[in-house]
């Protein structure tokens, strides 16, 4: 549960010594062995290390990175749980399907961001699969995410257009989404 801090991220940040401690921690998540050893519990998977995507409280744990200025990693790492860990066969997820949070967790990041803190109203930004999306939000508005330069190789982001203006940092807001618009994605290798 080290990570199970979603409300207070920047804090957790500082108790294990600061961001660059906190982004330490994440990389040895995610490169220790993914070995469980004879008395782990069968339902444990979707494993990348130590990270298990199929347990539904690490859904966040990824975005995580943006929060230590290192979403870089945080793309490729959705990206590679999307790629590896999602099919479009029967039994296409990793774990169980819990209220749907494996399908949510799958459609938001391909919409390119996720809710970390489920209160707070701000979305982290991710790496878009989509090409365009275009997402009803009441009162006859629309939010469109659009993606250029996207391919398998290209999934690091470049920059974030939100109604023609660049936004610096990962995050957008809840209500930016539904003022309606474009979130206009422009990708690199």
């Amino acid at each position: 549960y080290t990570f199970l801090v979603p409300h207070d991220v920047k804090g957790l940040a500082e108790v294990m010594g600061g961001d660059k401690a906190l982004d330490q921690r994440l990389d040895d998540l995610l490169s220790a062995s993914s070995d469980l050893g004879e008395g782990a519990a069968p339902d444990i998977s979707g494993l990348i290390g130590q990270y298990a995507h199929g347990n539904e409280p690490s859904h966040h744990i990824l975005y995580m990175y943006n929060y230590v200025g290192q979403p870089r990693k945080a793309q490729k790492r959705i990206r590679q749980v999307m790629d590896e860990l999602y099919t479009d066969q029967a039994a296409g997820i990793c774990g169980n399907e819990d209220v749907g949070q494996m399908s949510a967790w799958y459609i938001m990041s391909a919409l390119g961001f996720y809710q970390v803190e489920p209160c707070g109203g701000i979305y982290q930004l991710g790496s878009p699969i989509v090409e365009e999306a275009v997402i009803p939000v009441g009162e006859g508005k629309t939010f469109t995410i659009r993606t250029h330069d996207g391919s398998d190789k290209a999934i690091y982001v470049k920059k974030y257009v939100l109604n023609g203006k660049q936004i610096k940092g990962t995050t957008i807001t809840h209500e930016q989404i539904m003022a309606g618009g474009t979130l206009d994605v422009y990708m690199t290798k």
